[in-house]
């Protein structure tokens, strides 16, 4: 039977690690529901490509731990290759993509899986899968661990979805601020005033009179 439709996951649990009290608001995806998730898109992904060739590439570098365990429930030979696109800098605003690392197999005549942390403005995996189709693969799929759908810039769609989110800034399994949390086993909630930029400082007595002066 095909992959189930993906679950929303919109409510935050309390249950913070004391170390990440101070910056995240909550866990959004626990360790258990992610690893149960996965285990479903294994199977379907194992089901539809069964007997083929697969070549499975993984953009960097949020993908690293969802990669792990979902190669790990895929049953047959594969290859794996590594795609680094570059859309985000220490913000949170995506920018224009920059590929910075190059794909080192042959693309031309496998079935081509493209595998994604998150799903949001659709923009990178529009470019990477428009990227591999030019490379004459004999097809091409996505497969996200996170759709923010409210995001979405145009009509780009995964074709195996582990969860539905809210417009959040989500971090941990990978995913980062400013390179940090990606080592959390959770998806959790980071805290606006963790990511917002900071007001600049008002000008003091002092700096007022040379101003003046």
């Amino acid at each position: 039977m095909p992959l189930s439709k993906p679950p929303l996951a919109e409510k935050l649990t309390r249950r913070i690690p004391a170390s990440q009290r101070p910056d995240l608001a909550g866990v959004l995806i626990p360790e258990a529901d992610l690893q149960r998730r996965i285990a479903l898109m294994g199977r379907a992904i194992a089901r539809d490509y069964a007997g083929k060739d697969v070549l499975v590439v993984s953009l960097l570098s949020g993908t690293v731990l969802f990669l792990a365990d979902l190669l790990r429930r895929l049953p047959f030979p594969l290859r794996v290759d590594f795609l680094g696109v570059s859309s985000y800098g220490l913000g949170t605003e995506s920018g224009n993509l920059v590929f910075n690392k190059e794909l080192k197999l042959d693309v031309c005549g496998a079935h081509v899986l493209v595998v994604d942390d998150i799903l949001d403005t659709g923009k990178t995996l529009r470019a990477v899968t428009e990227k591999i189709t030019a490379l004459k693969p004999a097809s091409i799929r996505t497969c996200v661990l996170l759709d923010k759908k409210d995001r979405r810039v145009g009509s780009f769609e995964a074709d195996y979805v582990g969860f539905r989110i809210p417009n959040l800034f989500v971090v941990g399994y990978g995913l980062d601020f400013a390179e940090r949390y990606r080592n959390l086993p959770f998806v959790g909630v980071l805290k606006p005033e963790v990511y917002a930029p900071k007001p600049a400082p008002k000008p003091g007595p002092a700096s007022a009179r040379k101003s003046a002066a």
